[in-house]
């Protein structure tokens, strides 16, 4: 199906998924209220991120290969958390092997982990505030997956952070430059999330959550380089 999916434009597909987004997010009690709506879309959603992904990356076999390994774990987790009581340690392990699959195949482009120190300092700090303003509300079993979660997707945000660097003035700046900004949202959406768990109810969270987590996985997808177009057929 993702193989059939991935045949599609890829601008159809952004279209798509803004729909499919747009109906899991709508799914909250503060907007259509039907749940029905996030179980069906809200999967569907990061398949659709998938198939973008699934053609691109032919150039960088390896990257391709554990970037579509993190957004299976991703899909993965995005089920386990539609149950966020029983669903939320198996979605947590799943998200935390997703960011390992990612720091993977950052370091398989050549550059090696912290190559600039600069995004580990910065992405150390703030998670390191993220845990010190939030660790009161962890429950105690959580303390330690929650830890290492953490810790794995922030050395995730500072490698994605170190190849938009290490790019700059070269032909791949612009998708490093993407993939920087997926790390930093991702980031954001996940401290949104345990905001939200962890401190007290935010306004709108699915909102501001979802889009987030979809703008990470789109621009993460986006760093593959994209299929080359086919040469056209000269007539004899």
């Amino acid at each position: 199906m993702i193989a059939a999916m991935a045949s599609i434009p890829a601008a159809l597909l952004a279209l798509a998924t803004l729909l499919t987004g747009t109906l899991a997010i709508l799914s909250a009690p503060w907007a259509l209220g039907q749940p029905w709506l996030n179980f069906v879309f809200k999967p569907l959603t990061t398949g659709l991120i998938i198939a973008y992904a699934w053609p691109r990356g032919a150039s960088t076999p390896v990257q391709r290969r554990w970037v579509l390994a993190g957004l299976a774990l991703s899909l993965c987790g995005d089920v386990a958390l539609m149950w966020p009581q029983q669903g939320f340690l198996p979605g947590l392990v799943s998200f935390l092997l997703a960011h390992l699959a990612y720091l993977w195949a950052f370091t398989r482009d050549g550059v090696r982990l912290a190559a600039r120190p600069l995004p580990f300092v910065l992405y150390a700090a703030l998670a390191a505030l993220i845990l010190w303003q939030l660790w009161p509300g962890v429950p105690a079993g959580l303390r330690v997956p929650v830890l290492a979660y953490v810790l794995c997707l922030a050395a995730m945000a500072a490698q994605a952070g170190v190849l938009g660097l290490v790019a700059r003035g070269t032909a791949r700046h612009r998708g490093a430059a993407v993939l920087a900004l997926g790390g930093a949202l991702f980031l954001a959406s996940d401290a949104l999330l345990a905001t939200h768990k962890f401190a007290g109810p935010l306004p709108l969270s699915g909102l501001w959550i979802l889009c987030s987590y979809w703008l990470a996985q789109w621009c993460i997808a986006s760093w593959l380089p994209p299929r080359p177009p086919m040469p056209a057929i000269k007539s004899p």
